[in-house]
């Protein structure tokens, strides 16, 4: 047991004959390690990229409500009336008629063969 302990801090297995398997695994092991670290950093890119886009849509989500509303109020018709009084154009005092078209009935062939 103390001989094994020894030789492991000695660091015997990187030197014997046979540490060429023993590298192989060391070199192995590392880049496993160096792609493991490099596929986290993506993944916590990714994540930070997706909450700054969530952050950007709530804010433009927000504004289009802001915009929204103030078209609503624009558009109201006593906002409309006080714009047109400025420019000295006022409200139409009679009401509007509806204005109704009748539509010739377009005989078929047999009726206006019978007739």
């Amino acid at each position: 047991m103390k001989n094994g302990v020894y030789s492991l801090l000695k660091a015997r297995f990187l030197i014997d004959d046979d540490a060429v398997k023993n590298w192989r695994f060391i070199v192995f092991v590392i880049i496993l390690a160096i792609v493991m670290i490099a596929n986290t950093q993506r993944f916590e890119q990714k994540v930070f990229k997706i909450a700054e886009l969530t952050n950007q849509v709530k804010e433009l989500r927000s504004e289009f409500v802001d915009r929204r509303s103030e078209l609503m109020k624009l558009k109201m018709e006593s906002t409309v009336s006080e714009k047109m009084v400025e420019k000295q154009i006022f409200p139409s005092t009679v009401p509007p008629v509806k204005i109704k078209v009748k539509k010739e009935e377009e005989k078929s062939f047999l009726k206006k063969i019978w007739q």
